[in-house]
């Protein structure tokens, strides 16, 4: 008991000393530290910071809302349904984002970096490559578009950059490189898209439709999807590159969905192998020709029957731009890398010659 009782004393005397001590440990005139001077910022900063500057601007907040009629009131709910980024692709007012960011959307608002909010109506869309375009009117001090570079010329391990709108933080910066090129990824749609760039640049929900951007502030992809278990970011994110974006987007501003460039020839598997034998050649037998086709245009030539009814031979398409061709499917997916507007350049066999005719691509007639 004795002990305890010292104990206790001991303690209040300890805190009574320490309260009477606090005026003399005080010091009034207590300022803050000086600034240390810092150097010039590192030059890899610098561009960081000056690809934020330039490029924020053209990206946008999209937020979409969705119908709910009541079956009982007849009354109509708009309902908020998801947000995504976007930026600027054109003077016109035209913004790209990704398809699953307005897909099942009855309306779409966009707001630009400087807080002004703008309805947008839908222009296109194609579902199979996770593009849409969005079109604003924005009379006054609208935002440029975003530069465009290229991804063909790509290389692992360049310096990317993306913006968007994660969980809804608007304008957030992160950074990264190429990790890999030509992913295919399958969405939880069943959807396939191809020819993707992966990157580890954190890309989250909210960053689908922004810009991915290289060390000058061009634009070569837009951010689409990442790979996650747990459903967050874990390292690697999709883009679509830029080449597939150039072709694609006039497409749909033009046309409201993609359109496969149009030659206008018409082919058949078990009547080439028989001519093509007979020839003793290989390539792609030209049964007929779409009137006012491409092809046509360009001066091919069909097969066609005899009064008697023996066959001559059309051209036979052997190379499309020097590479060899079997059939039509093969002329088919080489013309879907071109432009509609573009050249090509056909190998022909033509009466025992061979010559090359070049053809301008051109987009189907409107059934």
């Amino acid at each position: 008991m004795r002990r305890q009782a010292w104990l206790l004393l001991a303690l209040l005397l300890a805190a009574s000393l320490g309260y009477n001590l606090r005026p003399w440990l005080a010091n009034p005139g207590a300022e803050p530290r000086p600034v240390a001077a810092r150097g010039d910022l590192a030059d890899d900063e610098k561009t960081t910071i000056a690809i934020f500057h330039q490029a924020s601007p053209s990206v946008v907040f999209i937020t979409t809302t969705e119908q709910i009629v009541n079956p009982w009131t007849r009354r109509v709910y708009q309902t908020r349904q998801g947000t995504g980024s976007g930026f600027i692709w054109d003077k016109d007012g035209d913004v790209v984002t990704n398809y699953h960011v307005i897909e099942g959307a009855d309306s779409a608002r966009i707001r630009l970096s400087d807080g002004r909010v703008y309805s947008a109506v839908l222009v296109g869309a194609s579902a199979a490559h996770d593009l849409a375009v969005l079109r604003i009117n924005v009379p006054f001090n609208a935002p440029p578009p975003v530069p465009v570079g290229s991804s063909h010329d790509l290389q692992v391990g360049q310096k990317v950059f993306a913006i968007g709108n994660p969980f809804g933080l608007d304008y957030t910066l992160t950074t990264g490189i190429v990790s890999a090129m030509d992913r295919t990824i399958n969405e939880d749609r069943n959807r396939e898209i191809h020819h993707l760039i992966q990157t580890d640049a954190a890309i989250n929900p909210g960053n689908s439709g922004g810009p991915l951007l290289d060390s000058s502030g061009r634009l070569i992809g837009i951010n689409t999807a990442i790979y996650s278990p747990s459903g967050a970011y874990a390292g690697i994110g999709f883009a679509i590159p830029v080449d597939t974006v150039n072709k694609l987007v006039p497409q749909l501003i033009a046309y409201g969905a993609t359109v496969q460039p149009w030659i206008g020839v018409g082919a058949d598997a078990r009547v080439s192998a028989s001519v093509l034998r007979q020839l003793g050649v290989d390539g792609i037998l030209v049964l007929n020709i779409e009137p006012g086709s491409p092809a046509a245009k360009a001066g091919l030539r069909a097969t066609r029957l005899n009064w008697d009814g023996s066959v001559v031979a059309g051209d036979i398409i052997q190379s499309v731009e020097g590479k060899a061709v079997h059939r039509l499917s093969e002329l088919r997916d080489a013309a879907a890398e071109h432009r509609i507007g573009d050249h090509l350049r056909l190998g022909v066999w033509r009466n025992g010659e061979q010559i090359e005719i070049t053809l301008q691509l051109a987009a189907p007639p409107r059934r």
